[in-house]
């Protein structure tokens, strides 16, 4: 007879199963949470993420302005209204460029106290590039004068 799993446990399956990258960071935006999803996406395990800065996969042309976005959001106490999900250029262990499709959400506890921010993400570097090159095609066949 198999025990019936808790809430916690649950949980903590579902995270780690998570096909999606899902990354916390406590207030100062060090890294406390990395799930199998996020080793996938940006080839950093859990051991070698957690503990460390989210710098870790913001390119260095972009720190300032995550930087100044992520403590524009702990002042106003969550992110934009509105704001779901964007793809942004982050950086993989490889030292690649990669592009992802990233959510973003401040979270508090029971007592309405900030914690940190979570974010999940899933690669989107080939849609990305597709759409790019679909683009400049479709500006290519506009831009040729009729025959």
């Amino acid at each position: 007879m198999t025990s019936t799993p808790t809430l916690e446990s649950s949980a903590a399956h579902i995270l780690r199963c998570m096909p999606e990258a899902l990354i916390f960071c406590d207030l100062e935006g060090i890294i406390r949470v990395w799930n199998g999803g996020a080793e996938k996406v940006f080839g950093w395990s859990a051991a070698e993420a957690v503990g460390h800065s989210l710098d870790l996969i913001i390119p260095e042309r972009m720190r300032k302005a995550h930087w100044d976005g992520f403590n524009q959001a702990l002042e106003r106490g969550g992110v934009k209204p509105g704001r779901t999900s964007m793809i942004t250029r982050s950086l993989h262990k490889s030292e690649e460029f990669i592009y992802v499709d990233m959510s973003f959400e401040m979270v508090r506890d029971e007592a309405g106290e900030m914690l940190g921010s979570m974010a999940v993400a899933r690669d989107a570097t080939k849609r990305f590039n597709d759409e790019k090159a679909l683009r400049k095609q479709l500006a290519d066949l506009t831009a040729k004068p009729a025959g």
